[in-house]
């Protein structure tokens, strides 16, 4: 007899650890689950819980029935989750089966720690069964998984639809300068997509730093591609090799915020290029001087003599070797002219005129920096151009007034519109009242002087400030890429909202006319012609990110030239570009009001109702995730403890947070959309991630009354609210809501119903703790970067988590190639034909993911530029 109890203590001591690990589990799910149920929750967790307490305590106490007591619980548990889930839907299942499932296998050790017996084989026997069951019950919902949204009767291409061309190019942002994204070109297509391979590599030597992430489409005209990184280096390297033909380094140090998404491409041998004179070369980068007329009443600039006519490409001046290091410069020769008007004026220096022989920067690179310059550079050579601005770059500082390091730079591509350059400017979101300017400006893309300005604030303001004043601080911003139709002359603009973004009763009313808004203008003069507001009074960061589309929309009778714009709030309106109307109805629809005390909210937002809106399904107590039952429930409980109405739930308090869905990332944002004309597809991608929105009152001294008035002064800047909003997370870091996360959507633009919807990427790179999973499991990545698509019917889509490019089937949306990439990719690919060797190249810019926190220099982050094509 003592044999026996001496014999029996490993056992009662591995049944004690495993029932109280156990009863633990369950102490947390009894807790828990009662607190939902006062939250008005799901009882489901309360009940578990308490089964699986007895379960752990018979466990501990080494009674052979603990396993039929815990299978009831995962019988239980397999029916509430298919009920909840709708069915065999992996994602719905995982957090509700895969962890009980789990903890049944573990149980099956501690089982046997209980006297043998009929009720102890039971028990092994009903605890492995239900275990798994409930995998089994998995493993049948993830087949549907990797097929999931795809279309059942595939889109087909429409009569009279584009043909491919046998070249193309990739000028603009977008292509083109409407933003379609579409190539018309069909060498690689949907038949031979999977023979895709590495063409070429190249390395662009940006070095790490924790505010970088690469965010580039490169750019391709003639036989060069054009790479911007993140401190804006511009490099030039062959289209068909990936050989660096040069580069430019602007020598910018690094902020937090570092981006580049493009340079500007403009085209000069078609027409006579000007030496600017004195007044005209510095117009834009100089001042007014005191008691000097502002620069729009300036005395008229008297012309100069043109150059020589534009020599054919084939003897320009030859480009350094590849992968030279650049030699600084010769300074141009400087002269002094004296101005013509007024005669009192001080003389000036400028460039003189460039040497006899082939003429330099007949073609150019426009590309901005993240310390608000815009600069010039010869697209053969990468040579500054002389006589533009001052030494080739224009300060776009000026007019902007004070500006605080990193509060004002541009971070989008510059709009080339004609024979201007269109910028905006990014500013830093809620730090102050009273930030740097949104205003808009156009330079002469040869000369660099001020062709125009559009100041929401002051719209008498049509070129530089008058003197003592500056462009009207605090408006909304073009942080950006616009569109423009050169047969209409307009260019559109995509406006932010006004700073600080989740507090608006301060604003003036330019702010609250333009805040979020399309807004087209004359390209030639900056005057408006037409805007659209896409929310009114906008407290949820609501910018218009995406660039706007030009395209042929149908509507009853034929078609419109239409502008197609796609927002953060998954509405997508669809305007005629001429006048601004809507082609599809627009309805004022009531939403949530109650703001926090001495705010407003508009009672109305404008919703498009005949296109449909993408990811923006109400969010329900049951849509909440997490990788395990238990942050599971501590979503559901985060969920039921916010303030959440729907859409525009106003901002809400520390004690009450609000829940925004979707979030200030989207639905859509700057990667934009792509349009395939030969089907009449628009095809879009979104985020899907919901936050939480807390106002906290500002530490800083009360507002003067004086803010309240139409222009506040200059030296009211304190922020009476400071928003915390954060992802909504669990506590090991898995989203709240259920996948998918990021979606690649495809609406039929004649039906104007979605055709296809298919998750964005998969679990691969994402776990619990922000490990990696693994799991090549289509999940739907939380990611910005957009799509572009082809004549040959592929869509290719490269921003996600997990490191791919990805080829889909425009009729379908099935996947039908991806290639590994050492890292993942922020931005936007491109495609082109070479004019030398006919190939077509794929390419994407891979610079990882951005740099989080201290303790994270190991993040996967690098400069790769790769090129794919058939073998």
């Amino acid at each position: 007899m003592a044999a026996d109890t001496v014999a029996s203590w490993p056992a009662r001591i591995w049944a004690a650890i495993g029932g109280g690990l156990i009863t633990l589990i369950g102490v947390i799910l009894l807790g828990g689950g009662g607190y939902l149920i006062f939250l008005g929750g799901s009882p489901y967790y309360l009940f578990a819980g308490a089964a699986i307490i007895g379960s752990g305590v018979m466990l501990i106490r080494r009674h052979p029935g603990a396993g039929l007591v815990y299978a009831a619980v995962l019988a239980a548990t397999l029916g509430w989750a298919l009920w909840e889930a709708s069915g065999f839907q992996f994602w719905p299942l995982l957090p509700r089966l895969f962890a009980p499932a789990v903890l049944g296998l573990f149980m099956l050790l501690i089982i046997p720690t209980a006297p043998k017996g009929r009720m102890r084989d039971q028990s092994l026997m009903a605890v492995g069964a239900l275990s798994i069951l409930a995998i089994g019950a998995l493993g049948a919902s993830l087949p549907a998984t990797f097929t999931w949204g795809q279309a059942m009767i595939p889109a087909q291409v429409r009569p009279n639809a584009p043909v491919a061309e046998q070249a193309s190019d990739w000028r603009s942002y977008g292509r083109d300068s409407g933003g379609s994204r579409y190539a018309p070109v069909d060498q690689i297509n949907r038949e031979n997509v999977d023979e895709l391979k590495v063409a070429w590599t190249f390395r662009t030597g940006e070095a790490v730093h924790r505010g970088n992430q690469d965010q580039n489409t490169p750019q391709m005209v003639g036989d060069t591609v054009y790479v911007c990184t993140p401190t804006n280096v511009v490099i030039a390297v062959d289209a068909d090799t990936g050989k660096e033909k040069w580069r430019h380094d602007p020598k910018v140090k690094p902020f937090f915020w570092n981006r580049c998404r493009g340079v500007g491409y403009w085209d000069g041998t078609k027409t006579k290029l000007a030496v600017p004179s004195a007044p005209a070369a510095v117009a834009a980068a100089t001042p007014p001087a005191k008691g000097a007329a502002p620069a729009s009443k300036a005395a008229p600039v008297s012309k100069a003599e043109p150059v020589s006519k534009a020599e054919p490409a084939s003897k320009a001046a030859p480009a350094p070797k590849a992968k030279a290091p650049e030699k600084a410069a010769a300074p141009p020769k400087l002269v002094t002219t004296p101005a013509p008007s007024p005669p009192a004026a001080p003389a000036v220096q400028v460039a003189a005129a460039p040497p006899a022989g082939p003429p330099a920067c007949r073609k150019r690179i426009l590309s901005s920096t993240i310390n608000a310059q815009l600069f010039a550079l010869d697209a053969d050579t990468g040579q500054r151009c002389p006589g533009f601005g001052k030494d080739g770059v224009v300060d776009l500082t000026v007019g902007i007034g004070p500006i605080k390091r990193g509060f004002y730079f541009q971070t989008s591509m510059p709009m080339v519109a004609g024979d201007v350059v269109i910028i905006g400017g990014w500013v830093a979101d809620n730090q102050e009242l009273q930030e740097p300017s949104g205003v808009v400006r156009a330079f002469d893309v040869r000369t660099g002087e001020l062709a125009w300005a559009w100041d929401a604030g002051n719209p008498a303001i049509t070129k530089l400030p008058p003197e003592g004043q500056t462009y009207s601080r605090g408006t909304p911003n073009m942080w950006s890429t616009p569109a423009y139709d050169p047969d209409l002359n307009l260019v559109y603009l995509p406006i932010g909202n006004a700073t600080p973004d989740y507090w608006g009763s301060h604003r003036s009313k330019a702010s609250e006319t333009y805040s979020s808004s399309v807004v087209a203008l004359d390209a030639s003069t900056g005057r408006e012609r037409w805007r659209f507001q896409t929310v009114h009074h906008d407290v949820w960061d609501y910018d218009v990110p995406s660039q706007p589309m030009l395209i042929d929309f149908p509507i009853k009778g034929g078609s419109a030239p239409a502008l197609v714009q796609l927002t953060k709030r998954g509405q997508i309106f669809v305007l005629d570009r001429r006048d601004g109307k809507p082609l599809t109805r627009v309805v004022e629809v009531g939403v949530p009001q109650g703001p926090q005390p001495g705010e407003w909210l508009s009672p109305t937002q404008p919703y498009s109702v005949d296109m449909p809106a993408i990811g923006v399904e109400r969010l329900t107590e049951q849509k909440m995730w997490g990788a395990t039952p238990l942050d599971q429930l501590y979503c559901r409980i985060a969920f039921l403890r916010t303030r959440y109405d729907g859409d525009f739930t106003p901002p809400g308090s520390p004690g009450k947070p609000s829940l925004q869905f979707p979030g200030n990332a989207g639905g859509m944002n700057w990667g934009s959309g792509a349009f395939d004309p030969r089907r009449g597809l628009l095809i879009v991608s979104d985020v899907r991630m919901p936050q939480t929105v807390a106002l906290k009152k500002s530490d800083q001294k009360e507002l003067a009354v004086t803010l309240m008035k139409d222009r506040p002064p200059e030296s009211a800047k304190a922020i009476p609210y400071k928003a915390d909003n954060k992802w909504m997370l669990s506590p090991l870091f898995a989203p709240c809501l259920q996948p998918p996360h990021g979606m690649l959507t495809a609406i039929d633009v004649k039906t104007r119903q979605i055709v296809w919807q298919v998750p964005a990427g998969t679990a691969e790179a994402q776990a619990p703790l922000g490990l990696k999973s693994h799991l090549p499991i289509p999940i739907g990545t939380l990611s910005i970067g957009g799509p572009i698509t082809t004549a040959g019917g592929v869509t290719f889509r490269a921003a996600s988590t997990d490191p791919y490019l990805r080829a889909y089937d425009n009729a379908t949306g099935a996947l039908l190639w991806q290639g590994r990439l050492p890292v993942a990719a922020a931005g936007t690919p491109m495609t082109y034909t070479s004019p030398k060797t006919g190939k077509q190249y794929v390419v994407v810019v891979a610079g990882g993911d951005r740099v989080r926190g201290a303790g994270a220099a190991k993040a996967p982050k690098a400069d790769y530029v790769i090129a794919y094509a058939l073998k």
